[in-house]
């Protein structure tokens, strides 16, 4: 009987990481069809410009997570900073379901909170008025009307824009704001948050009215470096995929 349940987050899929997208085939192959349930906390890929993109390798992704969900394995997906244009049509194609952007879940007898990580970088005022601007209907409506290639062309310049916006920014800013965490875990009744986004892997122990608390910050994918969080009735280990 599948037991374990598998958190991954940030692996920014894109054609130009072939190697990423090799090691993600293979782990859906191999360790995530022993599971019971994989969260992605988002930032599957690196740009998302809309359901209807089948250009390399999405296809190829959307026809392996089906297959994962075909065999029983339960697949759950956050959006991400980047994937946040992910939508019904995808799921549909995969199977998977589609998580809010804060979510709690039963983790072996264990509220935890679920989320990508970017709503807690409160200091970076800038990405937060940006995120609020594009998560609107009607910003979203507005570009998923372009022309695919259109689209696509735009959301390179944004890639190339945003890695220079954030050359001149502090480790700091870019980092989760520890009052904002605080503060959810609070609102959503939760003493273990799992999250990604920072890429900052690592887990981080405090109190909350003197309760103890749990922070378990997810790993990016690198070429040469795939990391999992795997959880199961007798506790949880990071896995380095081979």
């Amino acid at each position: 009987m599948k037991q374990d349940i598998i958190f991954i987050s940030d692996l920014h899929i894109s054609l130009e990481k072939a190697e990423i997208t090799h090691q993600f085939i293979s782990f859906l192959q191999n360790q995530a069809v022993t599971a019971s349930a994989v969260y992605i906390l988002g930032d599957l890929f690196d740009t998302w410009v809309g359901d209807d993109d089948n250009t390399p390798p999405n296809k190829k992704i959307k026809q392996q997570l089906k297959q994962l969900t075909d065999s029983g394995t339960q697949v759950y997906l956050q959006q991400g900073n980047r994937d946040f244009l992910l939508g019904q049509q995808f799921c549909d194609e995969t199977g998977i379901s589609l998580l809010d952007e804060y979510t709690v879940i039963d983790l072996f007898g264990v509220k935890t909170l679920l989320t990508h990580g970017d709503l807690l970088c409160t200091d970076d005022i800038a990405y937060q008025e940006f995120r609020q601007k594009s998560h609107t209907t009607e910003w979203k409506q507005n570009v998923l009307t372009k022309p695919l290639l259109l689209r696509l062309i735009v959301a390179r310049w944004y890639r190339f824009r945003s890695f220079f916006h954030k050359r001149k920014k502090t480790q700091d800013i870019m980092d989760v704001n520890q009052q904002s965490t605080t503060h959810i875990m609070q609102k959503y009744d939760c003493f273990r948050l799992i999250h990604g986004h920072t890429h900052r892997p690592a887990l981080h122990n405090f109190e909350i009215n003197s309760t103890p608390a749990q922070r378990f910050v997810l790993a990016e994918w690198k070429n040469n470096s795939a990391e999992l969080l795997r959880w199961n009735p007798e506790g949880f280990k990071r896995e380095l995929l081979p």
